[in-house]
């Protein structure tokens, strides 16, 4: 890597979360002077005080950004594109890329990308551990775990990259490339950021950007938007839920051999066999054999925070399901644990309904517990079809839920929402959750 690749330019990295954070010192590193700007003071931005006081970043508030002689400008996976500041920076001219666009530039090795309305965690996690077991080089990040600025200098040419990409990742990508590409599933989710379905779904669809006839796109034949991209890229295609990896009595078949028995899939629910499908297939393809997939599949224990499992305490189970922050992720969660439950549901809103929860919600909880900033607009939506408490805050959920609960009732953190009008992150929401479980 040339160490000098941005000397004498200067770049503004528009906010500074874990990624931003990333391509700011990525840029430093590259001879760069870096400007950072975010709407959140340095008392509440730690992890870049460092940086700060090392001078690989000048840290100035948003509202006194000096566009004049930018080179180009980094944006923020969780910065809204239509912030006033981008506009200004479209009118001057200043080419704006994203985290992931900036770090293709550098990235060394081929590309597994995978995205999707729920699983892409679990199936990204899933794909890194079978290539693991397998013996297959390979490092795992985007949005899950390291953002991929951050993964460039562990990068090889002979190691797979494998990526979690989120539709706010996707939408600034332009010369990004992905030999094997895949749309888990797209239903509604982040209209809030996106504005229409439409524009959500095409953001995910630039996954397969600049794909050639020798790649591979991964499709889900049972979600009709994921079905839809097929004319979108010259690559191959390979459908789970379809021709290519189905459910067949009792086991999972991959290009037309059986790989398992569903009754070894440790992860519950069927979402999860999904999961399995599609990781299976991308393995597949990235060259093991079935016999390790299915090795490697039946010792996968799952990822935090995706219907995790905490404890047993006088009869009653607890699970943290805090990565469910859209309702269509709850559902899943809803579907696949028996009830009795003791549902808790709110956090930030994204502008989504919550009666698609109302049929799971009817025949499994005892009640569904609301917390946030959503709580009032949830009970709007489900009151009257089941019992209904305003906790307003997880530990009052939490101490309600487990007071009134019995033996064989589970108490399942599900929110269908974002976690940030009271967590720093969906990851300090379910380590918040599991604290409090554990000091029950």
């Amino acid at each position: 890597m040339n160490p000098m690749r941005f000397s004498g330019q200067t770049i503004l990295v528009l906010g500074l979360g874990k990624s931003g954070l990333a391509a700011a010192r990525l840029l430093s590193s590259q001879g760069a002077s870096v400007i950072a700007a975010d709407n959140r003071p340095l008392a509440d931005l730690p992890a870049v005080n460092n940086s700060v006081q090392n001078s690989e970043i000048f840290l100035v508030p948003e509202s006194e950004v000096n566009l004049s002689g930018l080179s180009r400008l980094v944006v923020s996976p969780g910065v809204p594109l239509d912030r006033p500041l981008l506009a200004e920076a479209r009118r001057r001219g200043i080419p704006i890329l994203g985290e992931v666009e900036l770090a293709f530039e550098f990235l060394r090795g081929p590309i597994i990308a995978i995205t999707g309305s729920n699983g892409k965690t679990t199936t990204t996690a899933l794909v890194g551990h079978i290539l693991q077991q397998a013996g297959i080089d390979c490092q795992v990040g985007g949005n899950i775990g390291l953002p991929v600025t951050a993964m460039i200098d562990s990068s090889r040419f002979t190691r797979w990259n494998v990526l979690e990409l989120s539709s706010f990742q996707l939408e600034t990508v332009d010369r990004f490339h992905a030999q094997i590409a895949a749309v888990l599933n797209v239903t509604p989710n982040h209209l809030d950021r996106h504005g229409a379905f439409d524009a959500y779904a095409a953001a995910k669809g630039r996954i397969f950007r600049n794909q050639r006839s020798a790649d591979w796109a991964v499709l889900n034949a049972a979600n009709p938007t994921s079905a839809a991209y097929a004319p979108s890229t010259p690559a191959s295609i390979a459908r789970f839920c379809g021709e290519s990896a189905s459910l067949h009595d009792g086991t999972i078949q991959v290009f037309g051999q059986t790989l398992m028995p569903l009754s070894d899939i440790p992860l519950p629910g069927a979402h999860n066999q999904q999961n399995v499908m599609a990781a299976a297939l991308i393995s597949s393809l990235a060259g093991v054999s079935h016999s390790a997939i299915a090795s490697a599949v039946s010792s996968f224990r799952g990822v935090p925070h995706r219907l995790e499992f905490i404890r047993e305490l006088r009869g009653v189970r607890f699970y943290n399901d805090s990565k469910a922050t859209s309702v269509d992720a709850t559902l899943k969660a809803l579907e696949a644990l028996p009830g009795p439950l003791w549902v808790i549901l709110g956090g930030l809103g994204k502008g989504a309904s919550y009666s698609p929860l109302l049929p799971q919600l009817r025949a499994k909880a005892k009640a569904a517990l609301l917390i946030g900033a959503a709580a009032a607009g949830i009970a709007h939506d489900l009151e009257g079809h089941l019992p209904l408490e305003l906790s307003l805050t997880l530990d009052n959920a939490l101490a309600s839920a487990f007071r009134q609960a019995q033996p064989g009732d589970s108490i399942l953190l599900a929110p269908a929402c974002a976690s940030f009008d009271q967590f720093l992150s969906f990851e300090h929401r379910g380590d918040t959750f599991r604290q409090l479980v554990e000091n029950l």
